[in-house]
């Protein structure tokens, strides 16, 4: 691949991209619909890149920057559904996918739970950042953004150890969840010394070109240096991105003159680095259709049209696997739910016990999802960028230098589902939410409500002291973190165009 095609590409993504939204559709599925009936023009050469670069270029910034703009809070508040959705139904998700893949195309063994991983996590991040257009509740995109930091950590373990599997090396279940547990703390705690070390070196630049450019760093430092460990790199990334941000939003142990500037930089800088990343990625891959299929169809096994069959059979699996692992979950929650009600009523001591645990500031749990949450979660199973680089990135060859088994198989499923879903699921998830009639007028009252007295607040101080007013405000929880990262947002604009105080 050649800096000329890199052009081509991003300047056909930006014009791609600019039509879609216009027309209110999704950007990603138009690019690589298009890039996919590009691949077929006479001419046009195949793009190649080395497997590793995939993973190691494209996933860490768009973790890091979706990671940075989740509340922390939120994470905490929503971790059993996030865990529920991000860890355990991707598991099983893999899993049963892997068992229809080999069942489908025996010729690529074990390489069948490669394909599992790959197809198991759904792209939720997409679909959040769509959550306004969309009309996607509150709790809704709070689930969604968490499980999105979960379950590409998630999939990316199950890669590795499949892929390991492939090489001939001995995989166990138990060993599997060993490894996933081992290689999830030692991830995070990678993130969070780089973050602490990020955040001292910052205080020390104090310029705001060089800390974003520090920051830009980041994720490819943490994600490196875990995979380099051997372990999750994906939670290094999103534990140093949820570390950096809340402390330089929130912590007054890390405001100093001028770094209201370095928010402000970092806040424009991301969103053009995401758009740029992902339709390299979504082109990229619609790019290898045509090639894929020609070696395809040159192949006696597993063949191009039992590849065609099974990518229709799992794409209908995926989308299925995740309504009923949705259901399954969140069913469970709602029926322990009420028994606990059940037992309030009828067992004055357990319900005396019940009101001890949280009269204090600990939160009571959170009220089970209801039944159109549950369909609208459920219907969020649209895969996407990680699904795509996690294809592109199968290595070439095996341990031993044999063809890795079924890699082009593997690729032209992952762009079916990846495709299909776009499109069965993509297009008609505004359409469901909307049918669904939730309250968002009241969510959106509540939010307001919420600002404008975050906003009384600031009335008479001075930029620093607003700040200040903020962060006490939300430690108290008079202000949520959410409400209180916007506000500081806009106090950062507003000093940074040279307005009064509020």
């Amino acid at each position: 691949m050649n800096g000329v095609q890199l052009l081509l590409i991003a300047g056909a993504g930006i014009a791609i991209a600019a039509v879609a939204r216009r027309k209110g559709l999704e950007p990603g599925m138009f690019i690589v619909i298009l890039a996919a009936a590009a691949s077929f023009v006479p001419g046009m050469p195949r793009l190649e890149l080395e497997s590793e670069v995939i993973l190691a270029i494209v996933v860490p910034p768009l973790l890091y920057s979706a990671a940075r703009g989740a509340s922390f809070s939120g994470f905490r508040r929503h971790l059993r559904p996030i865990v529920s959705l991000g860890v355990i139904l991707v598991v099983l998700t893999a899993g049963a996918l892997g068992l229809i893949a080999g069942w489908l195309l025996p010729s690529i063994g074990a390489a069948a739970f490669v394909l599992g991983a790959v197809l198991a996590p759904p792209d939720t991040i997409t679909t959040v950042s769509h959550g306004e257009e969309i009309g996607l509740p509150e709790r809704a995109t709070s689930v969604l953004t968490g499980e999105s930091l979960v379950n590409d950590a998630t999939a990316l373990t199950l890669f590795s150890i499949a892929v390991a599997a492939v090489n001939g090396e001995h995989a166990t279940f138990a060993g599997g969840v060993q490894e996933f547990a081992r290689s999830a703390f030692l991830g995070v705690a990678i993130g969070a010394l780089l973050s602490a070390a990020t955040l001292l070196i910052r205080r020390w630049l104090r310029h705001a070109t060089l800390e974003t450019a520090l920051v830009l760093l980041l994720p490819f430092t943490a994600f490196l240096a875990a995979e380099a460990a051997h372990v999750s790199g994906i939670l290094a990334v999103v534990a140093a991105s949820f570390l950096v941000s809340v402390n330089l939003s929130l912590d007054p142990n890390h405001e100093y003159p001028g770094a209201y500037r370095a928010r402000v930089r970092e806040n424009e800088v991301w969103p053009v680095l995401d758009f740029l990343l992902e339709t390299f990625v979504f082109a990229y891959i619609g790019l290898q259709l045509r090639f894929v299929l020609e070696d395809l169809a040159e192949s006696e096994e597993p063949g191009l049209s039992r590849t065609l069959l099974a990518g229709g059979v799992l794409l209908v699996a995926a989308i299925v696997l995740r309504l009923a692992g949705v259901y399954g979950l969140f069913g469970r929650w709602m029926l322990r739910a009420r028994m606990t009600s059940r037992r309030l009523e009828r067992d004055p001591a357990y319900r005396a016990a019940f009101e001890r645990r949280y009269s204090g500031r600990r939160a009571r749990p959170l009220d089970p999802p209801t039944q159109r949450e549950t369909l609208l979660v459920g219907w969020t199973g649209m895969r996407g960028i990680l699904t795509l680089a996690a294809a592109a990135a199968i290595p070439e060859t095996t341990a031993s230098g044999a063809p890795f088994p079924g890699r082009d198989a593997i690729q032209a499923i992952a762009l079916i589902v990846t495709l299909g879903t776009l499109v069965i699921q993509g297009t008609t998830v505004g359409a469901l939410a909307r049918a669904l009639t939730f309250d968002l007028a009241g969510e959106r009252a509540a939010r307001e409500a919420a600002r404008a007295a975050g906003r009384a607040l600031l009335a008479g101080r001075d930029f620093d002291d607003q700040r200040m007013a903020v962060r006490i405000a939300m430690r108290d929880g008079t202000l949520s973190e959410e409400v209180a990262r916007e506000l500081i947002d806009e106090i950062d604009l507003r000093q940074a165009a040279g307005s009064t105080p509020m």
